[in-house]
């Protein structure tokens, strides 16, 4: 597998990147967690589709883009919010809203990764990975 310094600021960089170029899908070296992340696109409805496809040296997750009818991309923004050299935890009652609701924040928690307002719903905090709207 190649060697990222930071795999789920690359995921996010690919998709800007995809959207941008207009392209239908994107492809990146597959980690647990950016299946995870992508599990939480899909049914937020960000993305169509996402597939994991073995292979050597390592597996390979492709995700399918989604546009608007008038051929805009379905993800207006993705930031990064805990880097490696700056980790952000956030309990339950701290986790950010963003854009009053229109957008998500993709928390990692005990319980697995999800959205902010689900893991507001479980009772539980956890490592806020991105923000997308």
């Amino acid at each position: 597998m190649p060697f990222i310094a930071d795999p789920i600021s690359d995921m996010l960089t690919r998709l800007r990147n995809a959207g941008m170029a207009r392209q239908t899908e994107t492809s990146m070296p597959s980690t647990k967690v950016l299946v995870a992340i992508a599990k939480v696109l899909r049914d937020e409805g960000y993305i169509a589709d996402y597939e994991v496809t073995e292979g050597t040296p390592y597996a390979t997750l492709t995700l399918h883009l989604k546009y608007t009818p008038d051929k805009r991309p379905a993800i207006r923004e993705l930031k990064r919010v805990s880097k490696p050299g700056l980790r952000i935890y956030r309990g339950r009652d701290q986790l950010p809203r963003v854009k009053n609701g229109l957008g998500v924040a993709i928390v990692t928690t005990s319980q697995g990764v999800m959205t902010g307002y689900e893991a507001r719903r479980r009772g539980v905090g956890g490592e806020v990975l991105c923000t997308v709207y």
